[in-house]
């Protein structure tokens, strides 16, 4: 074919005794879009590791015109032409944005020595061609994950790469940022650039993609135009399985007070009131940066308080740190779970165990029998694999590292469980388990909180939506009543739209 740029054929790859991916295969047309869907653990990520040159495959070839080449590093990768956004932001937080753009290919002196006015402007450049607002020399650790993401795809699109692997890059992003990531997707597919784009957002796969191709547990299932499938068609192919309504669940009745926040004031937020209630899902809505992340911080002892109380079935609660929160009964998912929810090098069942040590403790010696049965439940509950439970958890897809997380606060059975974005990088099939853990819980007594980018989930999984904006509550709207227009309405604080008034001639 003679616009075919690159083709995976025949990859396979074995960690221990899970089979990872099993001869599967892989092309990619200059100038197109060709979305790899599947659910978390299908293999994608995988397979594009292999191509990124940061593991190698058991077997296969990769092709770039026809031609054998052999990737064996992320540099390898890179002088093929090959570049990577990564769904797991993969930055330095304590070097400014100007460093992190520079990474691996720092700009030098006659004399040797770091050229930092260069630096600058090339990272200055390379921001604005993305039109991203972000100041060049700000610790990028400073930034929110959306804009961090931003920073990763100004990075990998300064390459000019002929093939450009886009791993979930939406999942951190405003619309108004992802609207921006799609023109630059059109701008570079009329250069020729090939783009695989792995996402498990529909709308996106249907609104960019050319050709769809799908993975299910490590194996090639199918490829076909976008325009000759539906998005049943790739459920099935995907899940195996109908997926019934996404966000259906029966009416909750709410019960008692469980947490109440008054002027709550801190990390730049506030004042802000809110309450939770037994058997209900309050979920949060916002713009990136309209401080939904920082009031769940404050009331899990994350982010010092400077104002304000919080109380957990009437009684004060001061955490000064999250092992205060805990021991009050409040538990929480974090956005960034790479960096703020989990221990990547230790075990499945250490990460999940982690709060709960105590319960299985004599006189400090855990009893390791006792802890491991109460961990392979919660496993099998969220369908999770029990020959993963002494794999190192950075080893398991983002999905299952979600589910990883979520598995920690099953076990520790807190009465309120705050979630913020719990199903950013899950595909469809996870998302429906999420979806009915949190409608179970629930219905269990819990009270939920849920933090959410995705305005469907918000609107769909809830109760409530408790709109935020600068930094403050601005709207609390009933979820069955509410739509995507009320909350960007209130998110942004713009004003709805006249009616048109017929006139008479």
């Amino acid at each position: 074919m003679a616009d075919l740029l690159l083709r995976l054929d025949s990859i396979s790859k074995r960690y221990g005794a899970t089979l990872a991916l099993d001869n599967v295969r892989f092309d990619l047309r200059a100038g197109e879009v060709h979305a790899l869907m599947g659910e978390n653990g299908a293999g994608k990520s995988t397979l594009m590791k292999i191509l990124a040159g940061n593991i190698e495959g058991d077997a296969g070839q990769i092709l770039l015109d026809g031609s054998e080449v052999t990737i064996r590093s992320p540099d390898d990768a890179r002088r093929h032409g090959i570049a990577i956004i990564h769904q797991e932001l993969n930055t330095v937080p304590e070097m400014t944005v100007a460093e992190n753009l520079a990474l691996g290919r720092e700009p030098k002196t006659r004399l040797g020595l770091l050229d930092r006015k260069r630096m600058l402007a090339d990272a200055t450049a390379k921001l604005a061609r993305i039109h991203a607002p972000i100041d060049p020399q700000q610790k990028l650790g400073a930034l929110s994950v959306g804009l961090q993401q931003m920073v990763e795809i100004a990075r990998a699109v300064s390459e000019n790469a002929r093939v450009l692997v886009l791993d979930e890059p939406t999942a951190a992003l405003s619309r108004s940022e992802a609207q921006e990531l799609y023109r630059l997707i059109g701008d570079m597919r009329q250069q020729g650039v090939g783009m695989v784009y792995i996402s498990h957002r529909m709308e996106e796969v249907w609104q960019l993609s050319d050709r769809i191709t799908v993975f299910r547990d490590g194996r090639y299932v199918g490829t076909g135009a976008r325009t000759d499938l539906t998005e049943a068609d790739v459920v099935r192919m995907m899940v195996g399985r109908e997926i019934g309504g996404l966000y259906a669940h029966e009416p909750r009745t709410p019960g008692p007070l469980v947490l109440e926040a008054r002027g709550l004031a801190g990390g730049g937020v506030g004042p802000v009131d809110l309450a939770l209630h037994a058997g209900e899902v309050v979920c949060m809505a916002g713009l990136i940066g309209s401080g939904r992340t920082e009031v769940a911080r404050l009331i899990f002892g994350a982010e010092p308080r400077q104002a304000g109380t919080v109380t957990i079935r009437g009684r004060a609660s001061h955490p000064a740190d999250p092992a205060a929160a805990i021991r009050d009964g409040i538990a929480m998912v974090p956005e960034d779970r790479k960096a703020q929810g989990l221990f990547l090098d230790h075990s499945v069942e250490n990460n999940i165990a982690i709060t709960s040590l105590s319960t299985f403790a004599n006189a400090g010696v855990i009893r390791q029998r006792e802890s491991r049965a109460a961990v392979l439940e919660q496993m099998k509950r969220l369908h999770l694999r029990a020959s993963a439970v002494d794999l190192p958890v950075k080893a398991l897809s983002g999905g299952n590292q979600q589910k990883a997380a979520l598995a920690r606060w099953l076990l520790r059975d807190s009465g309120v469980l705050i979630l913020d974005e719990p199903t950013r990088g899950v595909d469809i099939g996870a998302k429906r388990e999420i979806y009915e853990l949190i409608d179970a819980l629930a219905r269990s007594g819990k009270a939920v909180l849920v933090i959410s980018s995705d305005l469907p989930e918000a609107i769909g999984i809830g109760d409530r939506l408790l709109v935020m904006r600068e930094g403050r509550i601005v709207k609390e709207l009933v979820s069955a009543e509410a739509t995507e227009e009320d909350v960007i309405l209130h998110a942004t604080g713009a004003r709805a739209p006249a009616p048109i008034r017929e006139t008479q001639e």
